[in-house]
């Protein structure tokens, strides 16, 4: 296979991606494959190639305040062109930025399957752009690096992440893409304690004036503000004087110079040494030379110093961190420890160990790596590489895009099969699709399991658009309607509202003005808000707004008034009070109305009124009653009007009648 790893770092750097690179590298290699490495250098002009023609180097600037990094951009011809000469199979990104953004320029341009490696944890480095510590910054930051993590990650076919957590954080920022969980191997044999130089080790401790009887305890990585190495300074600066513990510091970083002033001002110089920087072919020898190895880090993806360091026969210190997990078992190859106070706690629970708890703690340390080998490194990311390409092979070219409103129609095609599917104006340009791209299977299973979605949005929208609705309306309809579950349905709402197209507070003023102006009482209106899903307490804010019932409920009942011109005037008020309380103004309000209300004409016309309805009692009853039964009948019927009994009695005496 013809592989392509492109690293912003690489050897003789010296940091976990640099190391993880040159690890896949002569793994991939020892087994027979064709790989090239693409990683920046300082300097101008074209990309240039190694005498073994597998490192390809492009030209960059060196960032001296980010460990000496070099930056390069992420537009490279020249190389773009050396690189389609090597027909590669795959490419393989090891980081995100620079480098890692020509990677994915070559895949696509290319037309290559990608790969990438999440090694480094971009929240714990904030700080370096948050020059003013505001935690504003810092906030919008760690936003901006989960949507650029999302970003590229859904660029690759598949992510590797090095450790658990760093797979839960990536499944934090909502990763689309398929993420695989790959230790990063090394060469354990490397480290390993059969291949110790003692005179090495003896020169190295008498350089930092360490005796036979006493401790070496050693840092490895750079030196840096997330490495919390001011933690563990206080730690060692706080042990008594009876301590046989030393701390050695190997590496360099833009703390180095504040820290060793730390050390100067705790006047624990002889307890703290700096060792600065050493070749990666050196490192193996002062883990060898120490006793054990210390690190503060809360930021790392997988802890690769902390395996070189078990793999070494080291027990660790370190503070607990979900990455530590498989690795620090306490007790048996390590410590964990919460501040600078428990560190001393810890380190004389080290120096009272007698030889043979050392020997059983060195034994169980590396024992515990065995797992981390770079074999099985290899053979877990050509894993990964395979899937890779093989969905690559199955992936779909776009042939159509159809704009229908506001959605999207696709016609995809691969070899053995055509769809055609819809998309969300949004998630098309999130995907980034074009007409002539290629989908994976997993972008296209992606959009499939979304169509239901797309076409229950769209369905919401075509019923608003004939009339505005709440969000129970749509949290209605969506469940009698449509297939999607819960999540979903809050996330369809979710747009709307925050598109406008839902808003149950305009609804609410909307619908009560709308009711109002149609002569309805606040109670009525409250009663239909409630059957629409609108909250008590935003119906009593949008309310309150409202002049009070006792106008409106009057013209109303002027209305019904107006409308009943023959009933009697005990009905007409007992009408009108029913309907008032029926349009939702209160009973109180409603006797207030009716007693207000001028009936004058109407009490003139009553008698009138009560002759027809006698006439017409007398019409309706007289094929079933006769006589006595007859008068009865419609005495019955003209009180159920509302007519007074005297006053029927009269008009009953005027009537004629035929008695039995």
């Amino acid at each position: 296979m013809k592989i392509g790893l492109f690293s912003d770092t690489y050897r003789p750097d010296i940091n976990g991606v640099a190391n993880s690179t040159a690890i896949l590298h002569d793994e991939l290699k020892k087994h027979g494959h064709k790989v090239y490495v693409i990683a920046p250098r300082k300097g101008v002009g074209f990309s240039e190639w190694n005498d073994e023609h597998d490192v390809l180097r492009l030209a960059g600037i060196e960032l001296k305040q980010l460990y000496g990094y070099v930056l390069t951009t992420p537009v490279h011809l020249n190389a773009l062109n050396e690189i389609r000469k090597l027909d590669l199979d795959i490419i393989h990104a090891q980081t995100e930025f620079g480098v890692g953004i020509f990677a994915r320029i070559c895949a696509t341009t290319l037309g290559i399957p990608l790969v990438s490696t999440y090694h480094t944890t971009y929240e714990d480095y904030t700080h370096y752009v948050n020059l003013l510590h505001s935690s504003l910054v810092d906030t919008y930051a760690k936003k901006a690096i989960a949507q650029l993590s999302k970003l590229y990650g859904d660029s690759s076919l598949r992510v590797i992440a090095p450790s658990e957590k760093t797979k839960e954080l990536l499944e934090n920022y909502k990763l689309n893409t398929g993420i695989r969980v790959v230790p990063t191997g090394l060469p354990l044999d490397k480290f390993s304690l059969k291949n110790e130089d003692k005179e090495k080790t003896k020169q190295i401790r008498q350089h930092f004036h360490i005796d036979e009887e006493e401790y070496m305890i050693c840092y490895v990585g750079r030196i840096a503000k997330e490495k919390s190495l001011d933690l563990v300074i206080e730690g060692f600066s706080l042990l008594p004087r009876t301590s046989k513990s030393k701390l050695v510091i190997i590496g360099k970083g833009p703390d180095e110079d504040g820290l060793k002033k730390t050390v100067k001002k705790l006047h624990a110089e002889d307890r703290i040494q700096f060792a600065g920087p050493k070749l990666a072919d050196e490192v193996p020898d002062y883990y060898r030379a120490s006793d054990a190895f210390i690190s503060a880090s809360l930021s790392e993806t997988q802890g690769m110093t902390f395996i070189e360091a078990l793999a070494s026969g080291l027990p660790l210190f370190a503070r607990k961190d979900d990455v530590l997990d498989d690795l620090l078992i306490p007790g048996e190859t390590g410590w964990f420890f919460e501040d600078a106070k428990d560190l001393v706690d810890k380190i004389d629970r080290f120096e009272v160990l007698d030889e043979s708890a050392r020997v059983d703690m060195e034994s169980n340390c590396i024992e515990h790596v065995k797992k981390y080998s770079s074999e099985e490194f290899y053979k877990s990311v050509l894993k990964v590489y395979q899937e890779a390409i093989d969905e690559y092979s199955n992936q779909y070219t776009v042939e159509d895009v159809k704009v229908v409103k506001d959605y999207v129609q696709l016609s995809l095609k691969n070899h053995i099969d055509t769809k055609k599917l819809i998309i969300s104006m949004d998630d098309y340009y999130n995907e980034g699709i074009r007409r002539g791209e290629k989908l994976s299977s997993a972008q296209v299973k992606r959009i499939e399991n979304n169509e239901e979605k797309v076409r229950a949005y769209q369905g919401c929208l075509r019923r608003i658009a004939t009339k505005d609705r709440t969000e129970k309306e749509i949290n209605d309809w969506l469940s009698k309607k449509t297939e999607c579950d819960e999540e979903t349905k809050q996330s369809i709402i979710k747009s709307l509202k925050e598109k406008g197209f839902i808003d149950d507070e305009n609804y609410c003023e909307t619908y009560i003005s709308s009711m109002r102006l149609s002569l309805f009482g606040k109670e009525r209106i409250r009663r239909e808000l409630i059957k629409k899903g609108i909250a008590n307490d935003l119906i009593d804010k949008c309310l309150e707004k409202q002049p009070d019932d006792f106008e409106q409920a009057k013209e109303y009942a002027m209305k019904v008034q107006s409308s009943l011109k023959k009933d009697s005037v005990r009905l007409k008020k007992r009408k009108i009070k029913t309907k008032l309380i029926q349009r939702g103004y209160a009973s109180d309000i409603a006797d207030d109305i009716v007693n207000e209300l001028d009936f004058k004409n109407d009490e003139l016309n009553e008698n009138i009124n009560l002759s027809k309805c006698a006439k017409k009692a007398r019409k309706r009853y007289e094929k079933k009653y006769h006589g006595s039964e007859l008068r009865n009948a419609i005495y019955r019927y003209c009180a159920s009007q509302g007519y007074k009994s005297e006053e029927i009695y009269v008009i009953l005496d005027e009537m004629e009648w035929d008695d039995d």
